[in-house]
């Protein structure tokens, strides 16, 4: 997960030399004011030209230096990955970017491409559009997922399950192929000239005809060598399948004991949720004395009653979990002995099937060998010319060892391009998590009071039916709905990312949602579900209805224009 922890900035926009900084950690919900043109929407661009090299908003990276000190231009941003610590410097007039891990700067010498490459695909895992749809919401420049074209909705898709890597796997795979491809086409060739000297040897040697008695003894002993060792094989054969026998009797179907097993993780799931909201209602208990719907005062005694029911129902649920928790690592246990058996069994039917080609393989060579000696006569000696014939055919058999080698490598990576295709590994990923997307997605719908049934496809495009099976698009509905839908979009996105851990954030950033489309009702929904978000997320709301929304949030930070410089203030 990232953590941010801590962004500034100086002659930056409209800020002038001084630094503005923003705790990023410090509160879970912060509401940030200011007229227009005062400088309180500064944090989205700072975040993104720290990170991406450039601005949240369409604005050119030279406009971005202060335009009366006109140098200067400096931003730093602080953030974690688990137990390791980053910062990232940016800056303009001079130019300036370094990246420090854990107080070390990272390849000071690489160039600037590379560090941008490295932080985005080994730090963040995200790109900038990817970024945007998680951590942001905006109202002006942002463009919601909705409305991005199809490649670009997959690439996000792709970033937050972590299987970008397989398309960029595709792209070196592909000048792999066609180096191999290239030396298969040498091959043929190759091959073709070394077994034309073979054979004109061998037909220098038949010519002859001449009899070798060493020969003839060394096929014999090949002959009752091949012999010896295919009584060996036989006999590991019977071995193996005896064995395999015993473990074909232990082998159990797995699909009903997955099946099983995601019931009960899914039943773990809404025991935690039900744990989370008990330890959430008692926590406020505990903390306020103000009920803060009606603001009036709450009995104590209701309190203690109620506090006392609640942790008696926390120790029950918490029992449940353990009791659950111990199904869960059971039948993993089962599960996973039933596949270590499988794999076995599939290692000895492997190891039958090569012990039976190598008894045809040996069989068939003792006939040929039969059929030479019956052939053989008292002949002068050829020993010279089997000589040139053996470093013909080792020069051969190397050739097609080469040519064999090419052959299969470029065979397993024709197998491997299949998979990493968008109809391979990524599309039964994609296809796995497209059921889990559209329950979010209709649960955050729902949650805002918007009942139509919202589904994406497996290329992302969506299928919107109303409860009496009317069609719709995107684009049909009002401004308000469509920025419901963005909404849920971009709840479900963050909770996706939280699944997969690396590209989950703290930070989630509303621009002027607030201000535009949403009515009251909409409004009440959404902070429901902003304070339902819980202590990992750190909401930050840009807003002009600072008069409005103040007592709805833990901080609020006013930005105001002096001199035409702009200030923050805390009036928290």
């Amino acid at each position: 997960m990232i953590t941010f922890e801590n962004i500034k900035w100086k002659n930056f926009l409209s800020t002038g030399d001084q630094w503005t900084e923003i705790d990023l950690n410090d509160s879970m919900s912060t509401l940030i004011v200011g007229s227009n043109g005062a400088g309180k929407s500064t944090l989205l661009d700072a975040l993104c030209f720290a990170l991406f090299n450039k601005p949240f908003r369409k604005i050119n990276r030279g406009q971005l230096v202060n335009s009366i000190n006109e140098k200067g231009l400096k931003v730093e941003l602080c953030f974690s990955i688990g137990k390791d610590e980053y910062r990232v410097f940016r800056g303009a007039k001079p130019n300036l970017f370094e990246v420090y891990k854990n107080n070390k700067m990272v390849d000071q010498d690489a160039a600037a491409k590379d560090t941008q490459k490295y932080l985005e695909q080994s730090v963040l895992k995200l790109n900038y559009k990817s970024f945007t749809q998680v951590v942001i919401l905006g109202s002006s420049t942002f463009v919601p997922f909705m409305q991005l074209g199809a490649s670009v909705r997959r690439e996000v898709i792709e970033d937050l399950l972590d299987i970008q890597i397989f398309s960029n796997m595709n792209t070196l795979l592909k000048d792999r192929i066609r180096s191999v491809y290239a030396k298969s086409k040498d091959c043929t060739h190759l091959l073709t000239i070394a077994e034309e000297r073979v054979q004109s040897q061998q037909k220098l040697i038949d010519s002859l005809k001449e009899v070798n008695t060493t020969r003839k003894k060394e096929k014999e002993d090949k002959s009752f060598k091949n012999i010896s060792e295919i009584d060996r094989i036989e006999k590991n054969t019977v071995e193996k399948n005896n064995h395999l026998k015993e473990l074909e009797e232990q082998l159990i179907d797995t699909e009903e004991q997955n099946s099983l097993l995601t019931d009960l993780k899914e039943k773990q799931f809404g025991m935690n949720s039900e744990l989370k909201s008990v330890t959430k209602e008692m926590k406020f208990l505990k903390t306020h004395d103000d009920c803060p719907t009606c603001h009036q005062s709450i009995n104590e005694e209701f309190k203690k009653e109620k506090i006392k029911i609640l942790k008696k129902d926390g120790n029950t649920i918490t029992k449940a979990l353990k009791k659950q928790q111990k199904a869960v690592d059971d039948l993993v246990s089962i599960i996973e002995k039933a596949n270590k058996i499988l794999l076995e069994v599939r290692d000895l039917r492997s190891d039958i099937t090569i012990n039976d080609k190598m008894v045809s393989s040996l069989e068939s060579e003792n006939i040929s060998i039969k059929k030479e000696l019956e052939k053989l006569n008292i002949t002068p000696n050829i020993d010279k010319e089997k000589e040139s014939l053996s470093i013909l055919q080792s020069q051969l058999d190397k050739v097609q060892e080469d040519c064999s080698k090419i052959s299969q490598t470029l065979d397993e990576f024709q197998v491997v391009s299949t998979l990493l295709k968008d109809s391979g590994i990524k599309k039964q990923i994609i296809k796995k998590y497209i059921p889990i997307f559209n329950n979010l997605i209709n649960k955050y719908l729902h949650s805002m009071d918007t009942f139509f049934n919202f589904t994406l496809d497996e290329e992302f495009n969506e299928v919107i039916k109303s409860r009496f099976r009317d069609e719709f698009s995107y684009s049909s509905f009002s401004e308000g709905e469509k920025q419901k839908i963005d909404l849920a979009l971009l709840f479900t996105w963050r909770e996706v990312a939280r699944m997969k851990n690396s590209a989950a954030t703290n930070l989630l950033i509303l621009d002027e949602v607030f201000d535009s489309s949403l009515d009251a009702s909409a409004t009440t929904e959404l902070l429901s579900i902003l304070r339902s978000l819980g202590q990992g997320t750190n909401v930050f709301v840009i807003s002009h209805k600072g008069d409005i929304l103040a007592d709805k949030f833990m901080r609020t930070l006013r930005f105001e224009k002096i001199n035409d410089f702009s200030k923050m203030m805390d009036d928290s």
